[in-house]
Formats: structure tokens, sequence, C-alpha cells
């Protein structure tokens, strides 16, 4: 009997990841219920505070970005993941010149990225345009 990996190595990776995505997942939920507790009791009549709430959703948003990668694997959540990385850099007070510009030619290639690379019904399925790979997926699934 010869073992093949690739029956073995694929299910692991498989499991790994989903037990990644579940960890991050509650993750998420242990950080908006420590952030609504903190925000609760902050002064609301500061600027800084409405800073820190979309600090937090942003930032609250990325970790679900990344359990939709996780247990996706499509190229709009990988997208959408780094948008909302780079949004949520772009709100720091302390941004050069520099940085905004940087951010903002990121933003643009993740639009051009997003343009070029998926097609219509790639994009609306929020998968990859490569069948091969999608049937290696539902195969190993």
């Amino acid at each position: 009997m010869k073992l093949d990996p690739r029956k073995l190595y694929i299910p692991t990776v498989r499991f790994l990841e989903k037990t990644l995505a579940l960890t991050v997942l509650i993750s998420v939920l242990l950080a908006l219920i420590k952030g609504v507790i903190f925000l609760a009791g902050q002064d609301w009549t500061q600027t800084e505070t409405f800073y820190e709430l979309i600090y937090r959703v942003l930032l609250l948003v990325i970790g679900l970005e990344l359990v939709r990668m996780l247990i996706t694997h499509s190229l709009a959540a990988v997208l959408e993941l780094l948008a909302f990385v780079i949004a949520r850099k772009m709100l720091k007070p302390d941004l050069t010149a520099a940085d905004i510009i940087l951010s903002v030619l990121a933003f643009v290639c993740l639009l051009a990225g997003r343009k070029y690379l998926m097609n219509q019904a790639g994009d609306k399925a929020g998968g990859l345009n490569n069948a091969p790979l999608s049937q290696e997926r539902a195969e190993s699934d």
C-alpha cells in the first residue's frame, strides 16, 4: 500500500486553516466585547473617541475578512482584506505625505488588480478565474 502525501496534506492543511479561522473569529468576538466596554466609558464629546471607534471597527472588519480569506481562498477576499488594512493605516493621525501617497498608490493597485485579475463571474462568486484550482478544491472538500 502506497501512501499518497497529497491525500494527507490537503485535508490537514484545510483543517488547520479552519482551526485558525475559528481562533481568529473567537478573538474578534472577544475584541468586540472588550471594545464596547472600553468605548462605553469614553468621553464622546472628544474627536479622538470617534477616531478610536473607527479604528477599532476597522480592526474587527480586518479580522472578519481574514476569517473569510482562510475559509474561501478567493482573490476577492484577499483584495478586500488588503483594502481594509490600507484604510485602517490611513486613519492614523501621524501619517506623513509619503505614507498617504503610498497608501493611495496601493489602493489604486488593488482596484487595478480587482479589475484585471477577476472576471465578472469570478467577482460575483467571490473566487478566482481559475477552474482547475476550484475543481481541485471541490475534490478535496
